[in-house]
């Protein structure tokens, strides 16, 4: 059966939340997916983006409509300007991407399957879209309440000097 309607979502509509400075609003969940997929509008401000970090089981693709990031993995570490697209295969690819401008950085990423915008919601903290918090000052105790949040959601994350290490 066809569907009877087009979903449509206003500019400043879908949930939002600041996770290590960074604002990611949801613009389609898995929930409307069944679980297939899940769309994420990524706000990077300077200096920020995630943790080095991996997922096996999730295909995770970023397109950069605004400024631009260092995209790093094991193997190599690109700058990422406007119209590029990154794949991340599923296979666990440890990864990061970072904000070395003076800029923010605007990227639209899509997880599949879907559950990233709901570790992302169980993570941050509820913000108006296009608010940036400072990133918090994490104490051991709030890493390991992270990594456990991660972890549940089939991510591993790994220190931010990750790839600073000569031998990983």
């Amino acid at each position: 059966m066809r569907p009877t309607s087009v979903e449509i979502l206003e500019p400043q509509a879908g949930p939002t939340v600041s996770l290590a400075g960074n604002t990611y609003r949801t613009l389609l969940s898995g929930t409307q997916t069944g679980g297939a997929y899940a769309v994420i509008d990524m706000l990077v401000p300077p200096g920020g983006g995630p943790a080095p970090h991996a997922h096996a089981e999730v295909q995770e693709n970023f397109f950069v409509i605004e400024g631009e990031v260092v995209v790093r993995s094991d193997t190599q570490t690109y700058t990422a300007g406007v119209g590029t697209f990154i794949n991340i295969a599923k296979g666990g690819a440890v990864h990061n991407f970072k904000n070395e401008s003076e800029a923010v950085a605007h990227l639209l990423c899509i997880v599949a399957p879907a559950g990233t915008e709901e570790m992302f919601a169980e993570a941050g903290q509820p913000v108006a879209p296009g608010t940036f918090l400072p990133p918090p000052r994490l104490e051991p105790a709030d890493i390991a309440r992270l990594q456990g949040i991660a972890r549940r959601y089939g991510q591993e994350v790994f220190a931010p000097t990750y790839f600073d290490q000569p031998t990983r």
